[in-house]
């Protein structure tokens, strides 16, 4: 998504794959369907009446004039195609317990004051580093002394 003139915002905008998503229980036709984690729209079945549209809480079922019923993203049977795709690998498809584990991984170096961490993707060994701050001490000393 670009927002134009100002300001020049990119910004993915992906299905969030909800257990129990809005686009579902407001289509008149039930076509949306959630099965193995993932929630897709039936295209024989779809009348385009753009209630997924409308109740998407994330903005993630679109429209377009190459397409006859609204899309969303279906994560490529598992091999999403924009991962691929993206040039500086922001995006990632990992399971959800990963997820987590990031979450927890950030907090764990935000209070280490770490300032890199190794580890290892692919069967190679990688360095992360971090952007080095100054450490406090206790008593507010900004120096370390």
């Amino acid at each position: 998504m670009v927002l134009y003139p100002h300001p020049v915002v990119r910004l993915p905008v992906v299905c969030q794959q909800c257990k129990n998503p809005k686009c579902a229980s407001n289509c008149p036709v039930n076509c949306i369907h959630y099965l193995d984690g993932v929630v897709t729209i039936d295209k024989d079945e779809c009348v385009t009446c753009h209630n997924c549209v409308i109740s998407c809480p994330f903005g993630a079922v679109f429209t377009h004039d190459d397409f006859d019923v609204p899309f969303k993203c279906d994560l490529c049977d598992g091999d999403p195609a924009c991962v691929k795709a993206c040039p500086k690998q922001a995006i990632q498809y990992v399971p959800k317990h990963l997820i987590g584990q990031t979450q927890r991984m950030r907090h764990v170096l935000n209070y280490a004051n770490m300032r890199q961490v190794e580890y290892v993707e692919g069967g190679e060994k990688k360095v992360l580093k971090y952007v080095q701050a100054p450490i406090p001490d206790r008593g507010g000393n900004q120096n370390g002394d």
